[in-house]
């Protein structure tokens, strides 16, 4: 039968599709679809089998799903879940006959396991193949992420008496269990990118997206993870401008960037970090725009002769100015309020440009790292206020452009 199963499977794939006709090509889909969660049934029966003859064991595998990673090429979280998933068959006859049939396919498995497995300690047996029964027989047509809410539920559905008890304790299970088990991570990838990395509990999260949410506008620029990852940079750059996070070694928070700057050429040249990481010198300008700028002249071989006096750009009633001018930022199409944006130099102000309103602009984070491209071009209009010239791909004739969301009356 395997050899016949293979040889059909083989046939199957090598046969081409085209010439069916559109009923019998959705036919098909559903047809093998089913065979496959027949035979994903059949894989896990042979797992469970296999682990009760101790067959990992004896072949010195540290358990059954680092032995089923080598023998199939998996992943080692597959592995574990399809052993688990074998096992739970193994106990739950109905949900065994559901899989093998194709009523159900292994994702709503999943989903029926867990749930059975985590109504164990909040309801009777007797209550735990109802609600199993319930899943399989009432939802199965129903796609993964809706049937997981519904098991959420399902005690509601079936017992509704014991339901609010049993979603209390649950509720504070889970509770307990994130506040025990959150983190945060920040870890260098070595590569010039950081992997960002934790768990948050409930409350928490929603805090976080709070913050974020009015910063994830959708745009063509950017996918939602990159924008979500430029909002927390803001949220935390806007903590920074407060003056209200504690003092760190005696001083108030701040990035500390090292940039060599060529008295000749007046250009400031690549930037380190003071975690030992190298900024570009098109990063430490864009940086200098609306910084504390603490001039430090260096001898040749680095250390240092001079130290000048610390002195803040855009800040203080230049900034208001340029709040009360820009109303958020300038740039063409953007909505974002003043208090997410930084003071840009018009003439950079490494090049001799003034901290001056008639030299300043207002750009949030995207749009300022865009002008630092140097594709687009921001200049003074006649009535002193900014106007926006566009690349050529953008506009042909590139007609000058501004703002609009922030006009006064």
């Amino acid at each position: 039968m395997l050899e016949q199963l293979r040889e059909i499977a083989g046939q199957c794939a090598g046969t081409p599709v085209w010439s069916l006709s559109n009923p019998d090509l959705i036919d098909a889909l559903h047809t093998v679809h089913d065979a496959q969660q027949m035979l994903a049934a059949t894989t896990l029966h042979l797992i469970r089998e296999i682990e009760g003859r101790n067959l990992p064991i004896a072949q010195d595998a540290a358990s059954t799903a680092v032995w089923l990673r080598e023998q199939l090429h998996v992943s080692i979280n597959t592995a574990r879940r399809t052993v688990d998933l074998a096992k739970t068959l193994d106990q739950r006859p109905t949900l065994d006959t559901a899989l093998s049939s194709g009523a159900i396919n292994v994702e709503q498995a999943h989903i029926v396991a867990k749930t059975v497995h985590d109504l164990a300690d909040e309801a009777s047996p007797d209550m735990v193949d109802l609600a199993e029964k319930a899943l399989i027989a009432e939802f199965a047509d129903w796609e993964p992420a809706i049937l997981r809410k519904a098991a959420e539920r399902i005690l509601a559905h079936v017992a509704p008496e014991v339901a609010d008890e049993a979603d209390r304790r649950a509720a504070e299970r889970d509770e307990k269990r994130a506040q025990r088990t959150r983190a945060f991570t920040l870890t260098n990838n070595g590569d010039g990118r950081f992997r960002v990395t934790g768990w948050l509990d409930a409350e928490a999260a929603a805090i976080v997206n709070a913050a974020l949410d009015p910063l994830c506008k959708p745009d063509l620029e950017r996918t939602p993870a990159q924008r979500r990852a430029d909002a927390l940079v803001e949220v935390c750059r806007l903590a920074l401008r407060t003056e209200q996070l504690p003092d760190n070694g005696g001083d108030r928070p701040q990035v500390v960037v090292t940039v060599p700057f060529d008295v000749v050429r007046k250009e400031l040249g690549q930037g380190q970090l003071d975690t030992g990481e190298t900024l570009s010198p098109q990063r430490v300008r864009r940086l200098a725009c609306d910084a504390h700028i603490l001039p430090i002249v260096l001898g040749g071989q680095g250390q240092i002769l001079d130290v000048g006096q610390q002195r803040r750009l855009f800040t203080g009633p230049l900034r208001r100015a340029l709040v009360a001018r820009d109303g958020g930022c300038a740039f063409p199409g953007c909505d974002r309020p003043p208090q997410w944006c930084n003071g840009h130099h018009i003439r950079h102000w490494t090049d001799g440009g003034d901290t001056a309103l008639n030299n300043g602009v207002l750009l949030c984070g995207y749009h300022h790292r865009l002008i630092h491209r140097g594709e687009w071009e921001v200049r003074m209009a006649d009535d002193g206020r900014p106007e926006f010239i566009p690349p050529p791909y953008v506009d042909s004739e590139r007609r000058p452009r501004r703002n609009i969301y922030h006009r006064r009356t």
